[in-house]
């Protein structure tokens, strides 16, 4: 089953369209990050998925429900960006809070076990006002996780972290994957996406402009070849077209000394797609 499919959607506030004709699809077990600028339309869409946001038009479905339906909502968990706990509220008071909220009955084990995962076990007696703020993102990732949702929709969850925090989370995202959790993951952070995503949308201005595998987001440029004669540049050409630009070469009399397959990087793609250039 996919865990989340967004067909044309669109959203608009009065005259302004935060979405455009969106789509896109998260499967079983998969970690997709939605990559954009900010403003690009990334939390319009999780809160739409969430139910917490009516599209103008368009579907979404959430675990094969419509969004925003019981059943759509218990299985899905969320960690918005600009999220606020209770500062008087112990990490294990919030976390007891929120399975009231979601019907969990998963009681001290479950608040345990996910307090472990996040590295907050050290943490459960302690006021929410008194942790840093990267503590306090990775209790919201703890309460996402609440009910064992097998959608896990997070906005900017690693953006209030340092590289420990990061790693933590990376560490725990994939570990989630691999149980079968599917993860949309919004983010601004290129690197963060890399590190962690199985595959990855780029949006902009409220439309899906690039889609693909991570790896694939570096695409070759051309091919550059050190002859005898000075250095020949083949703009576009990859790493298949190498044998049938050198054997041409040789043929032509040139000395060859050295072939390298020049690529986009993964930012210069990035920015290409949210720029409206190709490359």
């Amino acid at each position: 089953m996919t865990a989340l499919a967004v067909a044309d959607l669109q959203k608009r506030y009065r005259s302004a369209e935060a979405l455009r004709g969106a789509s896109l699809e998260v499967g079983h077990g998969e970690l997709v990050g939605l990559l954009g600028p900010n403003g690009a339309g990334k939390s319009t869409l999780t809160k739409i998925a969430c139910g917490l946001v009516r599209p103008t038009s368009g579907r979404v479905e959430v675990l094969g429900s419509a969004a925003g339906s019981d059943e759509a909502r218990f299985g899905t968990g969320y960690l918005a960006e600009l999220f606020r706990f209770p500062s008087w509220c112990s990490a294990d008071e919030l976390l007891q809070l929120h399975q009231r909220l979601a019907g969990s009955d998963g009681g001290r084990a479950e608040r345990d076990r996910l307090l472990d995962l996040v590295a907050l076990t050290d943490a459960r007696g302690r006021r929410v006002g008194a942790m840093s703020k990267g503590m306090q993102q990775r209790l919201g990732i703890a309460q996402a996780l609440i009910g064992s949702p097998r959608l896990l929709l997070l906005d900017e969850p690693t953006s209030a972290l340092d590289p420990v925090g990061r790693r933590i989370v990376r560490d725990l995202l994939e570990r989630l994957g691999a149980e079968g959790v599917s993860i949309l993951l919004n983010s601004h952070l290129l690197g963060e996406v890399e590190l962690v995503c199985d595959r990855v949308a780029i949006i902009s201005d409220g439309q899906l402009v690039e889609e693909g595998r991570t790896a694939d987001l570096a695409r070759p440029r051309g091919v550059e070849v050190e002859t005898g004669s000075g250095t020949r540049f083949f703009d576009g050409a990859g790493r298949e077209q190498v044998p049938e630009i050198v054997a041409r070469l040789v043929r032509e009399g040139e000395a060859i000394y050295r072939v390298e397959v020049l690529r986009s990087s993964r930012e210069e793609v990035y920015l290409a797609a949210v720029e409206g250039r190709t490359g």
